[in-house]
């Protein structure tokens, strides 16, 4: 399993560039997952579900399953958010997972950029990011800048600089970015 990741702030276009890199990847033979990471007010279970009473009646973790898929919610209950090494193993071993947000963490990552959004760059904090993507100019950056909308050329790219999880998992700790 390798791992590679996609940082950008807020509205930058995260999202948007992995719902076109998945069919890329995808149609290479590639088995792909996604690890995103959210604020604290996500939730993904429905009031009024069984699944929704039994997390408010107190379970720590409630697993719902059906002949086309499962979910698992687990409730800190005040525990620390696992960290990211944490998360990639309970993942199903796959071909590769694409990390979204994480950006604290050392893994390998492509900045996603949009100077609309109002925010300074990572890649100038942050050595583990091998690229940017955006789809306007941008002043000299030390690393390669790919067009945004050529999802081909950045599916190659986080290809070549995915790292196998084992190797990850050796080294990662957060990083101290601004």
């Amino acid at each position: 399993m390798r791992i590679v990741g996609l940082a950008g702030w807020s509205g930058s276009g995260k999202t948007t560039l992995i719902k076109k890199l998945i069919p890329c990847l995808t149609e290479r033979g590639l088995r792909v997952s996604t690890l995103k990471h959210a604020h604290a007010g996500f939730d993904i279970d429905v009031p009024g579900k069984d699944s929704h009473a039994h997390r408010l009646a107190g379970a720590t973790e409630v697993l719902v399953s059906s002949p086309r898929r499962f979910a698992l919610v687990h409730e800190l209950r005040g525990e620390d958010e696992p960290g990211l090494p944490e998360l990639l193993r309970k993942l199903t071993p796959v071909d590769l997972v694409i990390v979204e947000g994480f950006k604290r963490y050392g893994h390998p990552k492509l900045e996603v950029y949009r100077a609309e959004v109002g925010k300074p760059f990572l890649h100038t904090g942050d050595p583990a990011i091998f690229a940017i993507a955006t789809d306007q100019a941008v002043p000299p950056a030390g690393v390669p800048v790919l067009d945004l909308n050529d999802a081909e050329t950045i599916a190659g790219a986080m290809l070549q600089h995915a790292m196998p999880l084992d190797s990850l998992l050796e080294q990662m700790v957060p990083a101290e970015i601004g």
